[in-house]
């Protein structure tokens, strides 16, 4: 079996390097992190994937080394000199193509050359090389509309590449394609990288497909939540092209799962510490984007099979990607139905409870569960009960998540509560009043 361990030392200077990186938006009453303490270099032939759930602050440490965003603290620097405002070493391809839909493919790909003043004749030409190279030959009048989701796609790789960058960023380049085009694009780009014809000397990806990750880098940096930070970085040293069905690669897999689903536990001693440090408290417990039967469909799954599986596995199984089945196994878990271990799932006894009981029987655990461990839903059911009338407004407690979390996320989590809190019969919403109630309100 391969060996993996935690990137090589490299030599020489790094094309682009992250320095203590931390990056806050402002949020009512504070700021909300999103990547603290951020550590990265990028060199020359290097495939680097940014990897995490959602959440995890990929995309914004994308942009911050495009030079889009701005650190809140710490650096870019891009061959030894601090960014200051866009990154000219880069040129970045996103996941929903951005592509002008009254211009021409060609016209298209030479926008950035006439951004940078290049005469039509230069830029025609070389617009026509980077066509060419991702197999576009032939469609260079074509319009967008008249494009299948992966050409847009491959205009988007053309765009990028004609501008000669020295690190090409990709956000999630193929997720909004069907499973089919998006395996060959992933194939004719790493065939094109393995040819040594790509006009740029390394790449970095933000992915949440862990498979895609291990296919396409040499280094994996896995990104954990709430803020974003470096969880720990994984070279790949499987020869290319990789066979997703050998052990060498389905052991990685596996080993990523598990340090995605790691449990960072906070010792008693940790928070003296910090305390001493003169840190704050670690935010409100984050509800995990997961709904009630899909949690519970979860626990079904693991029943069905013996109350364990592989995350790999199951996920693979399913049609499944990390950010669509580890949104649902942390909600498993923060209610205890769930232990996972080294990308394994196991069901707990009260999971297997849960599982096993009737409705009525399976919704009184789930309550129990809730209050004894949710704190987001103890806290808001500990105010509905101390209130008058056993009802508040919606805006009570979207101030209190605004504390934490953006406007968006803090109506999300107030939504999530109330679903979980419905199933439970803790309490529910009244719409025509936008009030949050006990259910005999």
């Amino acid at each position: 079996m391969t060996q993996v361990l935690s990137a090589p030392t490299r030599t020489g200077r790094p094309l682009i390097s992250v320095r203590a990186v931390t990056k806050t938006f402002p949020v009512p009453g504070g700021e909300l992190p999103v990547l603290e303490g951020i550590d990265l270099d990028i060199y020359s032939g290097d495939v680097v994937a940014l990897l995490g759930k959602s959440g995890s602050g990929k995309s914004t440490l994308l942009r911050c080394i495009a030079g889009l965003i701005a650190p809140s603290r710490g650096e870019i620097l891009y061959r030894d000199r601090a960014l200051t405002g866009s990154n000219p070493g880069t040129a970045l391809v996103f996941q929903s193509f951005a592509l002008l839909p009254w211009l021409t493919v060609q016209e298209n790909v030479e926008l950035g050359l006439e951004a940078r003043g290049m005469r039509p004749h230069e830029r025609s030409e070389s617009a026509l090389r980077a066509i060419d190279l991702v197999g576009l030959d032939g469609f260079e009048s074509a319009y967008p509309k008249e494009l299948s989701g992966g050409m847009r796609q491959r205009v988007g790789f053309a765009r990028a590449l004609v501008l000669g960058p020295d690190v090409l960023l990709m956000d999630e380049p193929f997720s909004a394609l069907d499973v089919l085009t998006a395996e060959n694009l992933r194939g004719e780009l790493m065939e094109i990288w393995e040819r040594h014809e790509f006009p740029t000397q390394a790449i970095v990806i933000v992915t949440h497909n862990i498979e895609e990750a291990v296919l396409l880098a040499d280094r994996v940096v896995v990104l954990g939540t709430n803020p974003g930070c470096i969880r720990q970085e994984i070279a790949i040293e499987l020869p290319r092209p990789r066979d997703r069905r050998s052990f060498d690669f389905e052991a990685l897999v596996d080993r990523i799962y598990g340090i995605m689903t790691g449990r960072e536990v906070e010792t008693a001693s940790d928070r003296n510490e910090r305390a001493k440090a003169g840190e704050p408290k670690p935010q409100t417990v984050m509800l995990p984007h997961a709904t009630v039967d899909g949690l519970s469909g979860l626990v079904e799954i693991l029943h069905a099979a013996g109350d364990t599986a592989d995350l790999a596995d199951l996920a693979s199984d399913l049609s499944l990607e990390v950010d669509d089945l580890l949104p649902l196994v942390d909600a498993c878990h923060l209610l205890g139905f769930v232990d996972v271990e080294d990308g394994v799932a196991r069901l707990t006894e009260l999971g297997v409870s849960f599982a096993t009981a009737d409705i009525q029987t399976s919704k009184k655990i789930f309550a129990q569960a809730a209050l004894a461990r949710v704190q987001p839903l103890r806290m808001i059911h500990t105010a509905l009960e101390r209130s008058e009338d056993g009802a508040l407004g919606e805006g009570f407690f979207l101030d209190l998540l605004r504390r934490s979390y953006s406007d968006d996320e803090a109506r999300t989590q107030l939504e999530i509560a109330i679903d979980w809190a419905r199933y439970g019969e803790l309490f529910e919403y009244d719409a025509d009043h936008a009030e949050v109630c006990l259910p005999d309100h």
